[in-house]
């Protein structure tokens, strides 16, 4: 389960990093619903990326001892 956070707050954050920058080249039009979805993705990203950080930290904490 672990795994499946990191990846899916990775992807989250590459999204919103990827959404603005688009927007500053003038692939995309920037719009409010492109800014919310960039503002948000990445804070979820950030969010589910530290829940899966701390969850592999559990994990291995309760292996070693």
């Amino acid at each position: 389960m672990s795994v499946k956070l990191l990846i899916s707050g990775t992807v989250l954050l590459l999204i919103g990093a990827g959404l603005p920058f688009a927007m500053v080249i003038s692939i995309l039009e920037s719009t409010f619903l492109f800014n919310f979805l960039a503002a948000i993705s990445s804070v979820l990203g950030l969010i589910v990326g530290f829940i899966g950080i701390v969850e592999v930290y559990q994990n291995n904490k309760d292996d070693k001892y």
